[in-house]
């Protein structure tokens, strides 16, 4: 899927939005994509979301659009080998699921 667009769905309570964030905006910059934040939208991720093993919706989600198509991605940022939040590795996630190359 070749998409420019990046739309993530956060919540200022839920502190893995904040990791969520810092990767998507700094790809954005970085290569030029359009970024849509909505905050708590649980209409959206209800039509568009994954839904987690007990049938809730979790937050953050992250998402690609192109012209018609809405494709989740991600929910959280990977953690590397220390457990940290790993801000590259979710921007390869991300670029990779676009169709970029990373």
């Amino acid at each position: 899927m070749t998409a420019k667009k990046i739309i993530v769905v956060s919540a200022s309570w839920e502190e893995a939005s904040k990791y969520v964030k810092k990767a998507v905006s700094e790809l954005a910059k970085e290569m030029g994509f359009e970024v849509e934040f909505k905050e708590e939208d649980y209409e959206f991720l209800d039509k568009y979301g994954v839904k987690n093993e007990y049938g809730g919706i979790d937050i953050p989600q992250v998402f690609i659009q192109d012209k018609e198509v809405i494709k989740y991605v991600m929910s959280r940022v990977p953690l590397n080998e220390r457990g940290q939040p790993d801000i590259d590795a979710a921007k390869k996630i991300l670029l990779e699921a676009m169709g970029e190359k990373s």
